[in-house]
């Protein structure tokens, strides 16, 4: 079973949004993740670009597969973690943690109440 915490919105693209006042921290899901597999490279050439909620953000290279990811609100991408780039497999290890992707000084804050809880993400994967 993936690990989904309560504390956090999620998206039904597997991608996961922790807001700190006026900022979100996004990533994906553990979910995802394990889906994906190791994964190897991150490319987040985006910071500094203001995005619509849907918009693609990155892309997350694995062994396998490459998957787009997708920005679940809307805003100015103000950081990429500089921590997955020496080491994408943070991503793996420690998706809620470590492994966060982008920080995002958001520009309609409302869209979190629109994502999905951890009930419904939990309900979304267990199909």
């Amino acid at each position: 079973m993936a690990n989904v915490p309560a504390n956090l919105k999620y998206s039904d693209d597997h991608e996961w949004c922790r807001v700190e006042g006026e900022y979100a921290y996004v990533g994906i899901t553990d979910f995802a993740q394990s889906e994906l597999g190791d994964i190897v490279f991150v490319d987040i050439p985006t910071e500094g670009e203001e995005l619509a909620a849907g918009d693609i953000f990155g892309s997350i290279e694995a062994v396998k597969t490459v998957s787009d990811a997708f920005i679940p609100v809307s805003g100015v991408v103000e950081e990429v973690n500089g921590a997955i780039d020496a080491d994408p497999s943070l991503v793996n290890t420690d998706p809620y943690g470590e492994g966060w992707m982008i920080k995002v000084k958001m520009t309609a804050p409302e869209e979190v109440d629109s994502l999905l809880t951890a009930e419904q993400y939990t309900a979304l994967i267990a199909k």
